[in-house]
């Protein structure tokens, strides 16, 4: 049990009323969460101000409030404390109560539009193989050691994340590997973490629903580097025009990568088949059982950090070999009929153009490719016709469907899409809501030799629509219907 006092402990408190000598049992920025000696604070969101759930929570035991406005009334042996800014006061106040967890544990954050889960995997799975107890963060899911915890955020809440963190910490995790989403980063969840070290991936257009601008989103990732200490390491991809951007006024150390300019950590290709890469990493070559230039820039991604880390170079070389595909991450599978099915999480116009790229280099003769693609609803409109543009360039035919359509109206979604179609793409261009017979469709058209993307969902296990998350897996899907028509 906490004292008040030493849990505000760098909070910016402006004004207290009441006893900040009281010891509190927890606390929350959820008023339903409350239990009796918890702290409450009270955060203006984007769509709930917490403000208005003060007296739910003193009702359901919360001996203190943090807020940054005073009531008029104040409720009798309940501390009010108001702060400069609740949203970074959450941060801090959790780091206090766990004990500041991120002073012992060395926390690398991976921020970009894509390739983040992919490299806090790997990352992941690279130190655990050799040798060290870690802890993953990600879009997918959050691991200490062998032990594996639900995600529902790709960053969680403060609270949660610093729970999570000392978690890591009391298990004898050395290190943490974590996704940070610009969501996350905007709105202070990481407030808090020392972090070692960061990096950055890419950036391309996805979010325009939340920051407005693409200048913004910019500016939301740049927050990571932006927080980091003189003796932390800041690593951005030389090859994202956007990349120097990032290490701009950073206090850290900086290094770069780059598979197609110089930069610190170098890789070239050597040969990108359907078996998978051979590289070259700083001088050095490896195989890897991961396909694609995407995945080039991630494995080279994870090298570097590696090397910050100061790693035997040869035993991560080594063990880099080894580790397969991440789940929903370009996973194939393939039929009795020889048609290749690729389940990828690719959602935005950038990561769907690269991974049919990646497919144009497999094909050897005339096969077919098939797409199958949605887009999220209530979610960024502005990418839908792109999405649909880029599917039909690069495929022969293309299914137009539901991703997670949420409160909207699946097919108005894809009249969003099928408006960035010229007439010979919307010829090879069909339209159907239903996911499962867009999958069961999609695996009807093709032949022997032919190969089926199936984009936007990967990893997930539901659908979301009209606020209920539907069981649906594309991989599942996938599977059965290959089984039927093989019979």
């Amino acid at each position: 049990m906490d004292t008040l006092k030493d849990i505000l402990y760098k909070a910016g408190s402006v004004k207290v009323q009441g006893d900040t000598a009281v010891s509190v049992k927890g606390l929350t920025a959820d008023s339903r969460a409350v239990q009796k000696d918890w702290i409450f604070i009270a955060v203006k969101g984007t769509q709930v101000d917490g403000h208005l759930y003060i007296d739910k929570a003193i009702e359901l035991g919360a001996s203190v409030i943090i807020c940054m406005a005073m009531p008029f009334t104040f409720t009798p042996n309940v501390t009010y404390v108001q702060v400069e800014d609740s949203s970074h006061a959450v941060g801090i106040c959790a780091a206090n109560f766990y004990d500041n967890p991120s002073e012992n544990i060395k926390i690398v954050g991976i921020t970009g539009t894509n390739g983040k889960t992919t490299v806090t995997t790997l990352l992941f799975n690279l130190f655990t193989s050799l040798g060290y107890t870690a802890g993953l963060i990600s879009t997918v899911v959050n691991k200490i050691g062998d032990r594996e915890i639900p995600s529902t955020h790709t960053t969680p809440d403060p609270v949660s994340l610093q729970a999570l963190l000392a978690e890591m910490v009391a298990a004898g995790s050395e290190y943490c590997f974590m996704e940070v989403s610009s969501h996350a980063l905007v709105q202070k969840r990481t407030t808090g973490i020392d972090f070692t070290g960061a990096l950055f991936t890419n950036i391309s257009h996805d979010h325009l629903d939340y920051h407005s601008t693409f200048k913004e989103y910019i500016y939301a990732k740049k927050l990571l580097f932006d927080g980091l200490g003189k003796n932390a390491f800041a690593i951005f991809n030389e090859d994202d025009q956007n990349g120097e951007v990032m290490a701009q006024n950073c206090n850290a150390r900086k290094r770069s990568f780059a598979l197609k300019t110089m930069a610190d950590y170098k890789a070239r290709i050597l040969e990108n088949l359907i078996s998978g890469l051979h590289l070259s990493i700083d001088g050095n070559e490896m195989y890897s059982q991961l396909i694609g230039q995407f995945n080039a820039s991630n494995l080279l991604a994870v090298y570097a950090i590696s090397q910050e880390l100061e790693q035997e170079k040869f035993d991560v070389l080594t063990k880099l070999s080894s580790l397969s595909s991440v789940e929903g991450r370009f996973q194939q599978m393939t039929s009795k009929k020889h048609i290749m099915a690729v389940v990828d999480y690719a959602h935005t116009p950038d990561a769907l153009m690269n991974v049919l790229k990646t497919i144009k280099t497999l094909r050897t003769g005339n096969e077919q490719v098939i797409t199958v693609v949605g887009c999220g609803g209530n979610r960024d409109k502005t990418k839908r016709p792109e999405m649909a543009k880029i599917a039909a360039e690069f495929s022969d035919k293309v299914v137009l469907t539901s991703d997670n359509p949420r409160s909207e109206e699946p097919d108005e979604i894809i009249n969003d899409m099928a408006a960035g179609l010229d007439p010979a793409a919307l010829a090879k261009t069909l339209q159907i809501s239903n996911r499962k017979e867009a999958i069961k469709l999609a695996c009807t058209l093709a032949q022997t030799g032919d190969i089926i993307l199936i984009a936007g969902k990967g990893h997930e296990k539901y659908q979301d629509i009209k606020g209920v998350k539907h069981p649906f897996d594309d991989l599942e899907t996938v599977e059965t219907t290959f089984k039927l028509l093989n019979k």
